[in-house]
């Protein structure tokens, strides 16, 4: 399994992150997680941004692994979320950083980008292109567009009953996500209902092959079923909160970004990206959501070219 470095725990905007760190004497570069994942999902990068001399900082955020995990749901809403990134550079001695986020750490990031817009230098983010706010909020137009059973909608209309679910099948709904080549093989359905209740029920069996080995899937797991998965999920039980909370905050992203998609990733690619990032890089990999997991070495050589290109201002 890949070497991944030691946690350290850092006391930061009220609460305790556990933080795993390469690199000291580098320049900064802050790594944030998706759900459901863990600071491990970074494991095939750090290596190779230390070897390009870069300070790696990869937490597991409020809510995971043994950070701290709130009781009151708005204490995961993104201006908590992004405080705790802007605390640790304060303690690390760092006035900004390059940023990368992958899934839920690149919603975070694009919101640090516009809350925190001093902090940031430069931004990579992976499969979640910027969500633009709209004249609704997001959880009622889910659900209107999309269903009750849309796993979003169900989150915020059905507290507990996923947390539950996905709580008494930690292995079976981890290994059933964390799939990879899909597209491969024939499609299947799910059946009605919302898709990631149904896999944690095993009422579905995702094609493809498990992304990772036994022993990493391990380190996953092992972390859910200490934590359990409610903390997690009430970052998403924030997006009405977070979509009132953005309204002050100019809808643009001033700092170089660059970002990677999967071409068979199930997230919308966004057709206004452009016009909501000034300095915009757009990349695709033959993949599916866990990017950097999927393809780790091709995705390792774009973020380290574009790195390259933004050291030099080139970019």
């Amino acid at each position: 399994m890949t070497p991944f470095p030691s946690p350290e725990m850092i006391d930061t905007n009220g609460i305790t992150l556990e933080v795993f760190s390469a690199g000291e004497k580098g320049k900064p570069i802050v790594l944030c997680h998706g759900w459901p994942e863990h600071a491990f999902s970074w494991r095939f990068q750090i290596p190779v941004l230390v070897a390009a001399g870069y300070h790696v900082i990869v937490p597991n955020q409020r809510g995971y692994g043994a950070s701290s995990r709130p009781e009151d749901v708005t204490d995961y809403d993104i201006q908590h979320l992004c405080d705790d990134l802007a605390g640790l550079l304060d303690h690390f001695g760092y006035r900004e950083a390059v940023f990368l986020g992958h899934d839920w750490g690149a919603i975070i990031l694009w919101n640090f980008a516009m809350i925190h817009a001093d902090r940031i230098s430069g931004l990579i983010n992976l499969s979640v292109p910027f969500m633009d706010r709209g004249t609704s909020e997001w959880v009622g137009f889910w659900e209107k567009m999309l269903g009750p059973d849309f796993y979003m909608v169900h989150f915020n209309r059905q507290p507990g009953v996923a947390d539950q679910v996905f709580d008494d099948n930690a292995d079976r709904f981890l290994r059933n996500m964390y799939h990879t080549d899909e597209w491969l093989e024939d499609p299947r359905d799910p059946g009605p209902g919302m898709p990631l209740i149904n896999m944690a029920t095993g009422s579905y069996q995702p094609a493809g092959q498990l992304l990772m080995s036994e022993e990493e899937l391990a380190v996953f797991v092992d972390s859910f079923k200490r934590t359990g998965f409610t903390a997690s999920i009430n970052w998403y039980r924030n997006f009405t909160r977070n979509w009132e909370i953005i309204g002050a905050y100019e809808q643009l992203i001033k700092v170089p970004t660059m970002v990677i998609f999967g071409d068979y990733d199930t997230v919308p690619k966004s057709k206004s990206l452009s016009s909501r990032v000034n300095t915009l890089e757009v990349h695709n990999l033959d993949c599916g959501h866990w990017i950097q997991q999927e393809r780790p070495e091709k995705t390792n050589e774009l973020i380290i070219d574009w790195l390259k290109r933004f050291e030099l201002g080139v970019i």
